[in-house]
This record gives structure tokens, sequence and C-alpha cells, in this order.
């Protein structure tokens, strides 16, 4: 059965992800890749749907468990303590090339522990029982599940025993002993001879730990609550696809909005809008070289015809993302449908070429090595939008509603044009400056007349209504307004006044219809973010300090945010870990560090009044 989501911890290979609980289960694992189909999907169902758990047996109920990540890699080490002794097991993935590799290290830390081992493998989302065998490699028994193009391998001191579709076991670890489990992916066609033998596995397991210290070691963040800085640094990293660069919005699918409700997306995606905040995440962490790999995957992704950029796309820049359902998954916490894929690919979204050009605008800002054709795609992508600016579109939060004129897709297109001409301008590049300085001015207008209530004092979720949205406290964050300009208070304060529940931001009133969905959501995580953003440019400091503490506080045991959060139920909702929340968490730490000791202004730090 499912834990509460806090309960997760992440691994991961750089390639994919896996979930696991706090009383030792893997819940939820893609192989090979972010986005393939899950061989452990228990997450989403029940436990015949596929997990991988060791724990102690616990027959008296007085299990204590703690967790932490090892000083500042992604090696989950979780410590059982039981009524007759102390167990700890390390869950890590390491890298590899062509084959993935879960590693689970149990260790006797004192007195004798009885622990339960379960294995259980169904491919294809839990739906595929595969052919499973003993087989010997280097005169070691192994078992092995085949199914289509997966196999899985389970090598360890002792094997589970097959039992009605699963396979059980059960052992005494005394103190000192070290027993190593290793589930194995790789093709199905591929000879199992071939897999790494313990040695090489357990030493890759030691270089993938140095790895991650050395990259943390780098970090020259210095803002409020660094180690949670580092730590969500340090998951965006484990979401990055080594290969391809391309940063996953979530490595999870269909985990609830809204408990019992239709509102479960599939994340495993890179969404185009993260790219400001990845950039500049990155860019003033001091990860240079990792920003310019994550720009070299964005200008593959977008490269091509002008008129068919998209809002997101695979990892390896795959455009075709179709949605599916999986009916015969019971969902989480019985939210159906589960959803693979995601047809919102195919929504328009005006705010993301905004969030293209802000990104490629802080990576030249910063001095980065400019790659040549960059700009001549820029140009065609400037160019096209020129000719459909005033279109309406479904915004940032995807609606499946009718378009709108939102409002914060207008501010990203006045973005957009906005850091076209300061290319010209202050780069010497080369461009129709006139033309796009006037249509800049032409969208300005249009938000400051229709985007706008005189009435109220603040800025609207799209023309036409009344209702605000928690996407208006991004309009002094890219400099369309300075921070303390009065109508920036005063949209604000009606966030405060109609978005706050329980002190946390809504993304907007679902009760307004305008998403076309049944049912409510929780407060937005990223949105909580961006008015602790808010308040530090407006000069609210002590509001700041005040949220942002509040918000780290919501982390879990081990330092990760999901997408919302129930306030009544002290609980959290939705995808995880979530990029998203995670970005706009670093986001807030800078912003507060630079509302204490200004630094100079960055390229979407430019306010116009």
């Amino acid at each position: 059965m499912a834990l509460p989501i806090e309960e997760y911890a992440l691994i991961g290979d750089r390639r994919t992800a896996a979930l696991v609980g706090s009383n030792g289960s893997i819940d939820w694992l893609c192989l090979p890749s972010f986005d393939s189909g899950a061989c452990f999907a228990g997450l989403l169902g029940t436990d015949e749907h596929g997990h991988w758990q060791l724990h102690p047996t616990d027959e008296d109920h007085s299990t204590q468990v703690s967790r932490r990540y090892v000083s500042t890699s992604t090696a989950l080490e979780t410590t059982f303590t039981t009524s007759s002794g102390v167990v700890t097991i390390t869950d890590l993935m390491p890298e590899g090339d062509g084959q993935a590799d879960v590693v689970r290290i149990v260790r006797g830390v004192s007195g004798t522990v009885t622990m339960d081992h379960e294995w259980i493998v169904r491919t294809d989302y839990g739906r595929v029982k595969p052919w499973v065998r003993r087989r010997t490699l280097h005169g070691q028994r192994v078992i092995t599940a085949v199914a289509g193009p997966d196999m899985l391998v389970l090598r360890g001191p002792r094997l589970p025993k097959a039992s009605d579709g699963r396979h059980t076991d059960r052992f005494d670890v005394h103190a000192g002993d070290e027993l190593v489990f290793i589930t194995t992916w790789l093709p199905s066609y591929v000879s199992i001879e071939e897999l790494d033998d313990l040695d090489e596995v357990l030493a890759a397991v030691d270089r993938t730990i140095a790895a991650d210290q050395e990259w943390a070691d780098r970090c020259i963040a210095d803002v409020p609550h660094r180690e949670i800085v580092l730590r969500s640094l340090m998951t965006l990293r484990l979401m990055t696809d080594s290969q391809t660069g391309g940063i996953v919005a979530a490595p999870t699918t269909s985990l609830p909005e809204d408990f019992g409700g239709v509102r479960n997306w599939d994340y495993r995606f890179c969404w185009l809008r993260d790219a400001s905040l990845t950039l500049s995440s990155l860019i003033r962490a001091g990860y240079v070289d990792e920003a310019n790999f994550w720009r070299t995957w964005l200008l593959r992704a977008v490269a091509g015809d002008p008129q068919d950029l998209q809002i997101m796309y695979g990892t390896d820049g795959r455009r075709r993302l179709p949605e599916t359902t999986l009916d015969y998954l019971p969902g989480y916490a019985d939210s159906r449908p589960v959803r693979i894929g995601n047809a919102a690919v195919d929504q328009l979204q005006h705010d993301v070429l905004g969030e293209v050009m802000d990104a490629l605008a802080l990576d030249r800002a910063a001095g980065s090595r400019p790659d040549p054709n960059a700009w001549s795609l820029q140009r065609a992508l400037v160019a096209e939008l020129a000719t459909h600016w005033k279109d309406p579109d479904h915004g940032l939060w995807e609606i499946r509603g009718e378009a709108q004129q939102f409002t914060h897709s207008r501010v990203m297109m006045w973005v957009a044009f906005d850091r076209a001409v300061q290319a010209i301008e202050r780069h010497g590049l080369d461009g129709p400056a006139d033309e796009w300085r006037e249509i800049r001015e032409q969208i300005r207008a249009r938000v400051l007349a229709g985007g706008y209530d005189a009435e109220r004092n603040t800025f609207v979720q799209h023309e036409g209504t009344s209702e605000v949205d928690a996407s208006l406290l991004i309009l002094p964050l890219v400099g369309f307004l300075p921070g303390d300009d009065p109508r920036i208070a005063g949209t604000i304060k009606a966030v405060e006044e109609d978005l706050l529940r329980d002190g946390l931001v809504m993304r907007y009133r679902t009760r307004s219809g305008v998403d076309g969905l049944p049912g409510d959501e929780h407060p937005f995580l990223a949105c909580s973010f961006w008015l602790v953003s808010a308040y530090a440019l407006a000069g609210r400091l002590d509001d700041a300090h005040a949220l942002f503490d509040r918000l780290v506080a919501l982390a879990n045991d081990v330092g990760l945010l999901s997408e919302e959060y129930d306030p009544i139920q002290d609980r959290m909702v939705g995808n995880f870990p979530q990029a998203f929340s995670h970005l706009a968490l670093i986001q807030a730490a800078f912003a507060l560090a630079d509302a204490e000791e200004p630094t100079p202004a960055s390229a979407n730090e430019a306010s116009r009044k």
C-alpha cells in the first residue's frame, strides 16, 4: 500500500529515478528512463503492481525510522531501530552505461534484526507479469524477470523464494553483517554475462558518492537556508538526464492534486518554462557548465519551424507525448484516471517563448560561451510570435477550459520582445529592433489597460475578469514593473486576500471555472515561493523571511517538496519531488539574499517604469 507522499525519498542514476518509502519499499521506478514503463508501480496501485521492500519484521510494531542523505550525496540511508537491534539500509542508483542498477546495502549496527524481503516485478506500469526464473551468473545464483524489451536481474547473498507471483524471504542481520542486493535492468536481448560484477557495481557506488560530493562542494550560494537550497540543487541534478541535459518536471505521474479526483497529470517531461529558473539557479550557484549543458538541450529541443514550438518535450527532445489512461490501475488514494503522456503538449501557451528568451538572456549576461546558431533561432521564434501575440491561449496552468487573454502570458510575451531588444542593444546582435520595440510597447499598453483593475488596484488573471492569479507575482520578477510599484503592492494584497489558504498560496480560485475541470486543489508551493520573492522585491523583508522559513519547514525529513501542500491535513499533494517547487525555492533564497545585499541587476531584473 502506498505511503503518504512525504514519506518517500528520491534516488536515481540521472537517467531515471526511484521513490523509496520510509518503510524500505521502492514503490516507483521506471526503467530505463524517466518516462519508460514502471516495473515497480505500487505507488499508483497495490504491492501487486510491483515493489521491492526490505524492512524489519516488526511483529511488535516498535520500529523507529530515521532517514538522511549521506553527507551531500544522493545516497539514501534509512536507519531502523527495533526492540532487538539496529540496522541500516543504504539505497543508491550509481551512474552507469547501458544498464541501470538499484543497489541496497543492508548493514547490522547492533543486536540482531529479523528482516523481511519482498521482490515483486510487474512491467508496463504494473500490468505484465514477467517470466521469472533462477539462473547462474559467475557461479552465483540470480533471479531474472523478462517481459518484452525488459529484463531485471536480482543478485544478493541470499535470494527470496518464489511464492504465488512474488519472491519473499526472512533472514536475520547481526551486528557487523553487510548484505548487498542489486536489481539491474538491461535490454532483454543482452546476455546476463555482460552484467558488471559486484566489485564493479560497488566501485560505481563509491564513484557516484564522490562525484555527488565534489559537485556539491562547487556550490557558491550564500543564501538563507543554504542546506536546503543545496539539497534542492542536488535534487534537480538527479532529475536531469545526464546524456541529453533535459530536466523532468517530476519523476512521477498521476500523483493527484485533489485526492480522489481527476487532476492527475504526467510530469515526466521537460517544460520550457522551467528554462529561466533552471538557468538562473545554476548560474547563480556557480554551475556554469551545467547551465550550458541545459542551454544546449533547449536549443536542440526548439530547433525547427518556429510554428512548431511546443511547451514541453521528452528528455531527448521527443515531441510526441500522447496522453492515454491506465484504467487497470486504481490510482494513488483512488485518484483516477492514471495518465501517461500529457495532452497539454498540443496547447498554445504564449508565455513559453518569454521563458526561453529570458533563459538565453541570462546565459548571455553571465558571459557563457555563445552558440553561433542560437540567435538566428531566437530571431525566427520572435518573428513568429510577432504574427500572433494577440491570440488567446491556455496559459501557464495549462487549463483545459476556454482559451483566454491571460495577463501572465501577455507579460511573458513582453519579456520575449524585451530580451530580443536587449540582445540587439547590449550585445550588438542583428535584428529589427524598432519593430520589436513597438510590439513590446503595444503589449505593455494592453497589459496595463486590459490586465489591470484600477478600481481594486490589482492586475487580474485575464481580460474580462476580476479574478487574480498567483502568476501575477511574476511581474516584478521579470522586470515588467519594479517590485515597489504601487500596482505590484496592490496585486500582492489581492493575492493575499483571495488566494491564501492557511497562509499558503493557491494558483487561482478553481470555483471560477476557468480551468474547465471538476474538483478543487491545494496551495501550489512554487506560488508561495513567488510570494516570498515578491515580498523581497517590495521591501517587505520580515514577511519574506517569515514565509520562507515556514515553506522550508514543509519539506520532508530529507528536504524534498511536492507540487502542492494541504495545510489542513498537513501533507504533501501532487507529483513528487517537483522541480518547479525546488526551482522557486532557490529563486526565493537568492531574492532574499539580493534584497539584503543588492547585486548588479541581471537581465531579468531590468525594470521599466
